[in-house]
């Protein structure tokens, strides 16, 4: 019963509709995890992939010590995009969150994994979704 009025309330715009994906990935090749451009071109073609509208993309290397690596913000209309990097461990975390219903976090999330093709990876959901019931 509480699904139905969710969806309710959802399909009439009353509340917050937040989509969270996130993971690690694991074994990926060091040449792709260390290079700056790629990484960014990928999340703005993820981006749009998912329906999102691009606002600023960021991104920032670390060097000097063992956790080196590339960290990039793409600032969203609908939220955010961050990837996290560290070459020497062949590893890196992924974030896509989406507020509203027309975009697709989790086909962003994809997108980005079957380009960086890990050994393995995990993938999380998370509801971040705030439905008013008294409107």
């Amino acid at each position: 019963m509480i699904e139905k009025t969710l969806i309710k309330y959802l399909d009439e715009d009353k509340g917050v509709y937040g989509k969270h994906v996130l993971g690690n990935l694991y074994g990926v090749n060091e040449e792709l995890l260390s290079n700056e451009e790629y990484l960014k071109n990928l999340i703005i073609n993820a981006s749009k992939i998912a329906n999102m509208h691009l606002v600023e993309i960021r991104s920032w290397r670390f060097v000097g010590n063992d956790s080196e690596g590339i960290s990039i913000i793409a600032l969203v209309l609908e939220s955010h995009i961050s990837l996290h990097t560290w070459p020497k461990y062949k590893f890196a975390t992924l974030d896509v969150y989406t507020c509203g219903k027309y975009s697709d976090p989790e086909r962003a999330f994809d997108y980005i994994v079957s380009n960086l093709k890990p050994e393995r990876y995990t993938k999380n959901f998370i509801d971040r979704s705030c439905i008013l019931f008294n409107l």
